[in-house]
């Protein structure tokens, strides 16, 4: 019995001290949730990066392929977002590698998705928009739009943005800070052309 307490009171920790416990690590949710959470994300993602209207349905199918394949490689499930994005961009890269291969030209063509019941002038209205936004973002380097995408579009943090294009965090809110001036300094052009409509 003696020997019991000893052992009992050398697992103890000393009075006053400090124990720390280990958060539970989070798990992966089931390949169907992520589907379903995830589809609108990678929808707009593979759209964003340049992929042809006609041609998005295949990449974002081939997204979700790999990521069925390779779900079992996450280490992190905390940081499923910006590891499923970094499958987005290695799927298009493949993609236009392929196209390129084939002597296509990868195009940026836009598809505009007007909302049901609207009329033609609520149609060329938002269409005017779209594609002054549009015209805004093309006039921001690509590795900055990225970041801009991604944190005013998608909403993701900078830490994730910075884990999802493997770059230091520093570097990504240094890409954000400019990117959301050339964007301002855009709209303050437009806005002070008379004759020209665009966003305010």
């Amino acid at each position: 019995m003696a020997g019991q307490d000893s052992l009992a009171l050398a697992a103890s920790p000393p009075a006053g001290a400090t124990v720390e416990v280990c958060p539970p690590r989070a798990e992966l949710p089931p390949f169907s949730e992520i589907y379903q959470r995830y589809f609108a994300f990678v929808w707009s993602s593979v759209k964003h990066l340049g992929i042809a209207p006609g041609s998005i349905d295949d990449v974002v199918q081939e997204v979700f392929i790999v990521i069925h394949a390779k779900l079992h490689t996450v280490q992190r499930p905390e940081s499923l977002r910006s590891w499923v994005y970094g499958v987005v961009r290695r799927t298009v890269s493949g993609h236009r590698r392929a196209r390129k291969a084939d002597g296509v030209q990868s195009d940026r063509l836009e598809e505009t998705a007007v909302a049901a019941g609207s009329t033609p002038l609520d149609a060329a209205e938002q269409n005017a928009q779209l594609a002054v936004l549009s015209s805004l973002l093309a006039e921001i380097d690509e590795p900055k739009r990225e970041v801009f995408f991604l944190a005013e579009l998608e909403e993701m943090t900078v830490p994730e943005i910075a884990e999802a294009l493997e770059i230091p965090v520093n570097t990504a809110y240094s890409r954000l800070r400019a990117a959301r001036q050339a964007f301002e300094a855009g709209l303050a052009r437009r806005a002070a052309r008379p004759t020209e409509k665009g966003l305010r």
